[in-house]
Protein backbone atom coordinates (compact mmCIF):
# COMPACT_ATOMS: atom_id res chain seq x y z
CA UNK A 1 0.00 0.00 0.00
CA UNK A 2 1.22 3.11 -1.07
CA UNK A 3 1.50 6.15 1.62
CA UNK A 4 -1.63 8.63 1.84
CA UNK A 5 -0.53 12.20 1.87
CA UNK A 6 -3.17 14.87 1.91
CA UNK A 7 -1.38 18.19 0.62
CA UNK A 8 -4.21 20.56 0.15
CA UNK A 9 -7.80 20.95 1.51
CA UNK A 10 -10.62 23.93 -0.02
CA UNK A 11 -14.16 24.47 -0.09
CA UNK A 12 -16.70 26.16 -2.46
CA UNK A 13 -17.95 29.46 -0.91
CA UNK A 14 -21.32 28.98 0.43
CA UNK A 15 -24.09 30.10 -1.21
CA UNK A 16 -27.83 30.98 -0.29
CA UNK A 17 -31.12 29.92 -2.02
CA UNK A 18 -31.33 31.71 -5.61
CA UNK A 19 -28.16 33.36 -4.78
CA UNK A 20 -24.68 34.34 -6.76
CA UNK A 21 -24.37 30.97 -7.22
CA UNK A 22 -27.25 29.69 -8.02
CA UNK A 23 -26.17 29.94 -12.50
CA UNK A 24 -23.19 27.74 -11.25
CA UNK A 25 -23.31 23.44 -11.27
CA UNK A 26 -21.98 21.96 -8.67
CA UNK A 27 -19.40 20.08 -11.43
CA UNK A 28 -18.13 23.96 -12.88
CA UNK A 29 -17.71 24.82 -8.60
CA UNK A 30 -15.64 22.01 -8.02
CA UNK A 31 -13.32 22.03 -10.67
CA UNK A 32 -12.62 25.48 -9.65
CA UNK A 33 -11.47 24.33 -6.40
CA UNK A 34 -9.22 21.70 -8.06
CA UNK A 35 -8.01 23.91 -10.41
CA UNK A 36 -6.95 26.15 -7.05
CA UNK A 37 -5.49 23.20 -5.50
CA UNK A 38 -3.42 22.43 -7.66
CA UNK A 39 -2.17 26.34 -8.25
CA UNK A 40 -2.12 26.89 -3.96
CA UNK A 41 -0.49 23.26 -3.72
CA UNK A 42 2.47 23.11 -6.56
CA UNK A 43 1.96 19.33 -7.15
CA UNK A 44 1.54 18.92 -10.74
CA UNK A 45 -1.90 17.08 -11.97
CA UNK A 46 0.05 14.14 -12.94
CA UNK A 47 1.09 13.52 -9.41
CA UNK A 48 -2.25 12.87 -8.16
CA UNK A 49 -3.88 9.25 -7.87
CA UNK A 50 -7.04 10.28 -6.83
CA UNK A 51 -9.33 12.72 -5.42
CA UNK A 52 -12.47 12.54 -3.08
CA UNK A 53 -15.21 14.80 -3.08
CA UNK A 54 -18.40 15.64 -0.88
CA UNK A 55 -21.60 17.02 -1.71
CA UNK A 56 -24.88 17.33 -0.23
CA UNK A 57 -27.59 17.35 -2.85
CA UNK A 58 -26.03 15.41 -6.05
CA UNK A 59 -29.70 15.76 -7.87
CA UNK A 60 -28.75 16.46 -11.25
CA UNK A 61 -25.18 17.02 -11.25
CA UNK A 62 -24.58 13.78 -13.36
CA UNK A 63 -22.57 10.36 -12.10
CA UNK A 64 -19.56 10.95 -10.25
CA UNK A 65 -19.34 14.53 -9.93
CA UNK A 66 -15.84 14.30 -8.73
CA UNK A 67 -14.50 12.65 -11.58
CA UNK A 68 -16.50 15.43 -14.07
CA UNK A 69 -14.60 17.93 -11.59
CA UNK A 70 -11.24 16.35 -11.53
CA UNK A 71 -11.43 16.12 -15.37
CA UNK A 72 -12.54 19.76 -15.87
CA UNK A 73 -9.90 21.24 -13.46
CA UNK A 74 -7.11 20.05 -15.59
CA UNK A 75 -6.63 16.21 -14.18
CA UNK A 76 -5.54 13.57 -16.27
CA UNK A 77 -7.81 10.96 -17.11
CA UNK A 78 -6.10 8.07 -15.21
CA UNK A 79 -7.16 10.00 -11.24
CA UNK A 80 -9.52 8.01 -9.89
CA UNK A 81 -12.38 10.08 -8.04
CA UNK A 82 -14.80 9.64 -5.47
CA UNK A 83 -18.07 11.32 -4.50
Amino acid sequence: MKDVVIVGALRTPIGCFRGALAGHSAVELGSLVVKALIERTGVPAYAVDEVILGQVLTAGAGQNPARQSAIKGGLPNSVSAIT
